[in-house]
């Protein structure tokens, strides 16, 4: 199968509404410059959702969408299929949307496989090639690994995944796999995770002003708990260990 070739590709995974660490991420140099932006899931369940999306489509046909699990938690709550939303932000969200932007995110792919110079066919999808909000981690056994991994086309090379909002880089079952972290919600450590593929794996974190965008969360948003929400995601105060820790057991480990 041949795919469409990109020279270089800035992944952002996990946006999660925010847009402050949105229009951080766009504004560096090598965003601007890359050939393709590629979202990897989970871009509007958040503080400003329609934001998010109405910037990120204001980039054009460079920008490449894939859905997560909590796009589609937003669709299905929207949309009556589901009465609760697991993530306490997301009733909020979901109602923020238009119809016409529900229905965008209603047809965003699972997957999306481009050709990455120097990474040869790239998957990229939410939590992993088969299920949108199934756990792995950077040190998932290599019996979990080949399980998720099982029925790729033989010719993927690379899988680029986010979902758990923490990068990481490592070999699977001869794939290399890449977690950019989270643009919105990292885990660990502050700042806007992204990361640039093309010819190898750049993980990379933007720094920008922390407080300032809490303070506009604060302002601009209608969310009854916006305060501890920005306070707790933008500052990373969810540690990796924490994150490991809770994820860990998703991950079929026992």
């Amino acid at each position: 199968m041949t795919y469409e070739e990109a020279q270089s590709v800035a992944v952002l995974s996990d946006i999660h509404g925010v847009l402050p660490a949105l229009e951080a991420v766009l504004a560096e140099p090598d965003v601007a410059a890359a050939d393709v932006v590629v979202l990897t899931g989970d871009i509007a369940a958040g503080p400003q959702p329609a934001e998010v999306i109405d910037l990120l489509r204001e980039q054009g046909d460079r920008v490449r969408w894939v859905s997560g699990n909590a796009d589609r938690e937003l669709v299905e709550y929207r949309r009556g299929l589901r009465d609760e939303n697991p993530d306490p932000i997301g009733p909020f969200a979901a109602r923020a949307l238009t119809e016409e932007h529900v229905g965008f995110l209603a047809a965003l792919p699972a997957t999306l496989t481009l050709t990455v110079a120097g990474l040869g066919a790239t998957l990229f999808c939410h939590a992993t090639p088969r299920d949108d909000e199934e756990v792995v981690l950077v040190d998932s056994r290599p019996a979990r690994w080949r399980e998720v991994l099982a029925g790729l086309d033989p010719a993927v090379r690379t899988v680029v995944c986010g979902h758990t909002h923490m990068p990481y880089l490592r070999l699977a079952e001869g794939k290399l796999v890449v977690n950019p972290g989270s643009v919105g919600m990292p885990y660990g450590r502050p700042g806007a995770h992204w990361c640039l593929l093309g010819p190898g794996v750049d993980l990379r974190v933007t720094p920008y002003d922390v407080p300032g965008a809490v303070a506009r969360l604060v302002e601009e948003c209608g969310y009854p708990g916006i305060a501890e929400w920005a306070d707790t995601y933008l500052h990373a105060r969810v540690t990796d260990t924490l994150a490991l820790e809770t994820f860990g057991p998703r991950d079929g480990r026992g």
